[in-house]
């Protein structure tokens, strides 16, 4: 896009100056959107207006210094524009320092392309500096406002789609320039900003809190979920930051790989108005063992995903993506069939007579709370149960395939990698299939995105012409070349699995628990588990060879934070630091409940000798179940689904031993292997590495 080809986002017929648009901000609202409407930018004002007033009603855009920024997203904008008003008298729009009398009115079509979405958060940004904003109230005309405004976003106008600040890559200003290396004893922070239209406040907030961070002597780097294109912050980077800090009013994208880490959260605006504070309660969360942490989630992404990543990072960051994406619906659907099956029996899962349902489908639809079956209301309920954890198991490769998709090609790739996937279940081509349909479903849809189209076209782009035709491409690959192939290979692979007894079934337990102790949720712990919850649909009364691997998956991952909570808090206090040992009260119920995140604060102050004590007992405890035979019908849970397990006994024994191995072997190294610093600059001698806080060393993936 360029300045030449592109209207501009304001002209004069869009600026008032020094009026009065009355005493509230919906008044002000509904002039500035009838003035956009006025000039044939908006098909409706009145719809513009309520869209906007709703977004106000969630949360004003009022922001310090006078300014107030009401924005939406509205299907009656034909096109980006900007309605601004100088008040003569100020009127309320949330700020806390007061009311404001400079208004920007920001409305966005709902499918607005990402270059002026780029230019338009470049606007918002310069709203918080005080040299735009005095010359704003000095303009004497308006076309002076419009100057002022071509001026800021020329260049991004010039370089559609380039962030100014906030870079993820380096350590950036308030004007974006980059800063200086810091001193090795500067603070280090690294935060996300979104808000829900990701148009304003999530890059005021950034930009506020970068600030905030130089005024403290820190340094910040920041992550901006907006519209505009996220550039995710460098793993190294987070890495070795002391806290985190999230202002955001939506769901952080990939949170898990924050997990371990200090955090000050509160909501987007607070980031705006309060960064200081923000700042402030970073700097003691940092230097506090006791402060609330990230909890780790289920997505994981170990690699950067800057313009140098090569291929093999970027295959690895989009399969995990998919697999992180996957797993709530294994979770809560696999307990849900468990808790079936603790109400009702196994026998609820078989087929009912000739009738081609399940013993649960033929219940359901037979029975209803005032027509309970002959079994009870006990049996109804696990009939319920198993059946909505049937369906939601049901989505496990759709929506491992549509996630795929979506970290390739972000929200165009969604749907073609959904509709991939359930045609994947549809050729019985399974866990394999939603893989390879996740892949295809992407890179259609992200090569389709890249193709150059008219800018009429621009709006429909993402939400019908690339999940149209990358759903073509994708599905018609699958169903008419791809998917047979695949299918036969999954049949090949289940049968050996079914095959497997004795010294070959033990040597796959001792793999596998070997793989969930390497990197406590990282790539090769999540390419077990999920090799592990992918088979689980195919077990049966006669094929339990799935159940099995799963109890063995579920058994090892237990094993770490077990172990490390044993060592630290029992066997070994003294080779522990205080915060270390605090960490190992909460690891018995974590890893307890299959949490492996309970022993990322051990393994990221010391991972060469937690992680490989980890292994050892995790192979064991892999070895035992498989031996014994051991099955679980959840994927998660741990100990609290015991209900779920065949064998509990054994399950239990497996889980002891490879927890007491772990824990001798990791005090033996401890004593007897002496520990080198991590980085010799910054850790001059073993008591200086010992005393540091978890969230200044590298963590292990959660």
């Amino acid at each position: 896009m360029s300045a030449d080809s592109s209207p501009r986002l304001i002209s004069a017929q869009l600026v008032g100056l020094d009026e009065d648009l009355g005493a509230t901000s919906t008044d002000v609202i509904r002039v500035l959107a009838d003035r956009v409407a006025a000039t044939g930018r908006a098909a409706d004002g009145a719809a513009l207006a309520d869209d906007a007033i709703k977004r106000e009603a969630s949360v004003g855009t009022g922001v310090p210094g006078g300014i107030a920024i009401p924005h939406a997203r509205s299907a009656s904008v034909a096109e980006p524009t900007l309605a601004f008003s100088r008040l003569a008298r100020k009127v309320p729009f949330g700020a806390p320092d007061g009311d404001a009398d400079i208004v920007f009115m920001i409305a966005v079509p709902e499918g607005a392309d990402k270059d002026h979405l780029t230019v338009l958060s470049t606007l918002a940004r310069a709203l918080i500096r005080e040299d735009f904003t005095a010359a704003l109230r000095a303009a004497a005309t308006p076309d002076e406002i419009v100057q002022l405004v071509d001026n800021e976003v020329s260049g991004e106008v010039a370089e559609a789609g380039v962030g100014k600040a906030s870079s993820a890559s380096a350590s950036t200003t308030a004007d974006g320039a980059t800063a200086a290396a810091p001193a090795p004893d500067r603070k280090v922070f690294v935060g996300v900003t979104a808000c829900p239209t990701g148009i304003a406040h999530t890059y005021m907030a950034a930009d506020a809190l970068v600030a905030a961070a130089q005024r403290a002597g820190a340094e910040m780097h920041i992550e901006t979920q907006g519209s505009s294109q996220v550039e995710p912050l460098d793993p190294a980077l987070i890495a070795r930051a002391d806290a985190v800090v999230f202002a955001v009013d939506v769901d952080v994208r990939d949170r898990g790989r924050f997990a371990g880490k200090p955090l000050v959260s509160g909501p987007v605006k607070r980031g705006v108005d309060e960064p200081d504070k923000m700042i402030a309660e970073a700097i003691r969360a940092s230097e506090d063992p006791h402060a609330a942490r990230v909890q780790g989630g289920a997505a994981v992404e170990g690699e950067s995903t800057a313009k140098n990543e090569h291929f093999g990072q970027s295959l690895k960051r989009w399969l995990l993506t998919g697999v992180s994406y996957m797993i709530p619906f294994v979770a809560g659907g696999g307990l849900l069939i468990a808790l079936g099956f603790l109400l009702s029996g196994y026998g609820i899962a078989l087929n009912h007579g000739d009738s081609g349902m399940s013993n649960a489908a033929y219940t359901l639809t037979n029975s209803t709370l005032l027509n309970l079956p002959p079994e009870g209301l006990g049996y109804y309920l696990g009939a319920a149960a198993f059946q909505i954890g049937q369906v939601s198991l049901g989505f496990l490769v759709a929506a491992l395939a549509g996630y795929i998709a979506y970290a390739i090609a972000d929200r165009p790739g969604i749907a073609p990698g959904f509709v991939a996937g359930s045609i994947a279940v549809f050729m019985n081509a399974g866990f394999l299939g939603g893989l390879v349909g996740g892949l295809i479903a992407g890179a259609a849809a992200y090569w389709i995105g890249r193709i150059p189209t008219w800018r009429w076209l621009r709006g429909l782009m993402p939400v019908v012409i690339i999940p149209l035709f990358a759903s073509i491409i994708a599905s018609g690959l699958m169903l008419l070349v791809l998917g047979g192939p695949i299918a036969w290979l999954m049949v090949q692979l289940t049968g050996f699995l079914n095959s497997l007894s004795g010294a070959s079934a033990v040597l796959l337990g001792i793999i596998l628990g070997l793989m969930m102790a390497f990197d406590l949720g990282g790539p090769v712990n999540k390419v077990a588990y999920a090799f592990a919850v992918a088979g689980l649909g195919a077990g049966t009364a006669t094929n339990v060879v799935p159940f099995e691997i799963m109890a063995a998956v579920m058994a090892a991952g237990m094993v770490p934070p077990l172990a490390l909570a044993l060592a630290s808090t029992v066997l070994y206090r003294k080779g522990f630091t205080k915060p270390e040992r605090e960490n190992g009260k909460a690891a018995w119920l974590l890893g307890a409940s299959f949490i492996s995140e309970g022993a990322i604060p051990f393994a990221a102050a010391d991972p060469l000798r937690v992680i490989p004590a980890s292994m050892v007992g995790a192979a064991i405890t892999g070895a035992i179940s498989m031996a014994a035979g051991v099955t679980s019908r959840a994927p998660h849970g741990g100990i609290f689904v015991f209900f779920a397990i065949g064998d509990v006994l054994m399950f239990v024994v497996a889980i002891l031993a490879g927890t007491v191995v772990s824990a001798l072997v990791l005090v033996a190294l401890k004593k007897w292997v002496r520990r080198r610093p991590v980085d010799e600059a910054a850790a001059g001698s073993e008591a200086a590495v010992a005393g540091d806080t978890v969230g200044q060393r590298a963590p292990v993936a959660a």
